[in-house]
């Protein structure tokens, strides 16, 4: 990644990627409190690469420790049926068309395109029968009632998981 610019006394050396990997810190802080995935699967990664961003595409991170003001933005944004991934696209274009270019937005779309391209096999929620509380019409086989498996893009599945973190800080 070549800067976007030179200036100061950095001798036209890279630029860090600060923005990008505090909101990486902060999604990888709000996963690991709330221990609902080994860091190493790829549920895990899918998790802390959605909400990382999340955090750096809802106007970067905070210098402090997450506000309650914030954890509730954070908290509409990842919530299911939400408009996540069209936020991210627009925001993503955003940033570029304002000039901003630099290795916090490449990171950012690598990210994405991780997400958007990775596909993880995942219970298919839409084949769940009634709750169990509910009296079924008929006896049914148990296996009949479990979930057939799909396969899904890795932000389908990692946003909930992002969204249970943040509910558990």
């Amino acid at each position: 990644m070549r800067p976007e610019r030179q200036g100061g006394s950095s001798d036209g050396g890279l630029l860090i990627p600060m923005a990008w990997m505090y909101a990486e810190y902060i999604a990888d802080e709000l996963l690991r409190t709330g221990e609902l995935m080994e860091p190493a699967t790829l549920e895990y990664r899918a998790g802390r690469d959605a909400l990382a961003l999340t955090v750096f595409l809802s106007d970067g991170a905070v210098a402090e420790a997450l506000p309650a003001t914030r954890v509730e933005e954070l908290r509409l944004l990842t919530a299911y049926g939400g408009p996540w991934s069209g936020w991210v696209c627009a925001r993503l274009d955003a940033l570029e068309a304002a000039g901003d270019a630099g290795p916090d937005l490449a990171l950012a779309r690598a990210a994405w395109r991780w997400l958007e391209d990775t596909e993880l096999l995942a219970a298919d929620l839409d084949t769940i029968g009634p709750p169990p509380w509910e009296p079924a019409d008929s006896p049914q086989d148990p296996e009949e009632g479990a979930a057939a498996q799909v396969w899904t893009p890795a932000w389908q599945l990692g946003l909930p998981l992002g969204h249970l973190s943040i509910h558990l800080h």
